[in-house]
């Protein structure tokens, strides 16, 4: 199996050392993604926004590395404020909604206090 890494362009991924994603075989590993417009690096501070952004990013993501929302066999979601989660069903409903994957969401810290969620998926590629 080979790996390959993809990167977004995030400034984090080369000061902290990772990937974006990375794809081995037929899986897909997106790291946690935030609502960060990694051209501008800019951040709204809208949570329905970042969660908007958050899914674009992954997207982008998945794409590069060969693979779709349809892929998706599992989401974590991890919000600093737990009343945050519900506001953003709707934007993860028209992402996954037909997808369905696992789910698990989180209530912890993030890296930046702007950082209202953080997002992770993995992906397993179906010819």
């Amino acid at each position: 199996m080979t790996r390959q890494n993809f990167t977004s362009g995030s400034s984090f991924e080369s000061t902290i050392g990772y990937s974006r994603a990375v794809r081995h075989g037929d899986m897909v590993f997106v790291s946690g993604t935030t609502g960060y417009d990694y051209a501008s690096m800019t951040i709204s501070d809208d949570v329905i926004e970042q969660a908007e952004q958050a899914m674009r990013n992954i997207g982008a993501a998945l794409t590069e590395a060969g693979a779709a929302f349809e892929d998706v066999v599992f989401v974590r979601y991890i919000f600093p404020r737990r009343e945050d989660f519900e506001p953003c069903w709707p934007v993860f409903q028209s992402y996954l909604g037909d997808v369905g994957p696992a789910a698990t969401m989180m209530v912890a810290g993030l890296f930046e206090e702007d950082m209202r969620l953080e997002i992770e998926v993995v992906a397993r590629i179906t010819p």
